[in-house]
């Protein structure tokens, strides 16, 4: 198992991340999916009595999703899979601002392959050695990698110049661009704290799909993090109300893409 604590600073307050983060993950869902593949919505409701970080959190929305991944995992993953079984199950328990998501593939791996990801909001730089209550043992073995959305290299795949912080400025609150040392003084500031435990038992392709899955999440956190400074003007001003009305309209839109169009969406790097 490697084990990687992803910190990621923003100008936003933990309050409008909230918001921002569950709308962008709307937009980019819709943009993954089309031509058989993509993200299905099976569950979308309110939860309690499911205690999180000890126990400090106990309630919130809890949803169920499918990622039917076909051309998104490595291509040494596809000789080796059957034809079907690259289908990744989502559970997420998000009692705001701490959320537990549990990653697997129970049609095939099993108990085998599991992704677990806590996240923390918290308005802070990012310096906070400790926040997951890890025990001794495990913190020994944890890499804590710091994500800059403004000034870390992106691939030439995932670039486009109106989701790059160094070159936005919102309309509505001023905030950006995002150039050197930003993290140290912007305001409002928070960090999203995300611990992410990856195991995937195959002999002889542990460590390498470990490493390529660890690699795949810096990538999709960076990017998934531009778009949400980015799209600041689009998200901001916005209620729960609100959100949970485009979650609803999302799911009917993702339902009919899936089966129409052709594949979107980041590929997979097959090294």
């Amino acid at each position: 198992m490697i084990i990687k604590e992803y910190r990621v600073t923003l100008p936003l307050t933990v309050e409008e991340y909230q918001v921002a983060q569950l709308y962008s993950v709307a937009e980019a869902s819709k943009n993954n999916t089309g031509g058989g593949e993509g993200i299905e919505v099976l569950k979308n409701e309110p939860f309690e009595n499911y205690p999180l970080l000890g126990g400090k959190y106990d309630k919130g929305q809890y949803t169920y999703k499918i990622y039917h991944l076909q051309s998104k995992v490595p291509g040494f993953i596809r000789l080796l899979a059957p034809k079907g079984s690259l289908e990744i199950h989502e559970e997420a328990w998000n009692a705001y601002p701490y959320c537990r998501t549990i990653i697997s593939n129970p049609g095939y791996m099993k108990d085998n392959f599991s992704i677990v990801i806590e996240s923390y909001h918290i308005g802070d730089r990012g310096k906070q050695d400790n926040v997951h209550e890890l025990a001794p043992e495990k913190l020994k073995d944890r890499e804590v990698v710091m994500i800059d959305v403004g000034n870390d290299p992106v691939t030439s795949a995932d670039y486009k110049a109106s989701e790059d912080p160094t070159k936005f400025t919102s309309q509505k609150t001023g905030r950006g661009p995002l150039t050197g040392n930003w993290r140290d003084t912007v305001d409002p500031v928070m960090t999203c704290y995300k611990l992410v435990s990856v195991e995937f038992k195959w002999f002889g392709l542990q460590n390498r799909v470990e490493n390529f899955i660890h690699k795949s999440e810096r990538r999709l956190f960076t990017t998934f993090h531009r778009q949400v400074v980015c799209w600041m003007d689009r998200w901001h001003g916005m209620t729960m109300d609100d959100i949970r009305a485009i979650e609803e309209k999302t799911k009917e839109e993702l339902d009919r893409q899936r089966n129409q169009g052709e594949v979107r969406g980041m590929k997979a790097d097959n090294d």
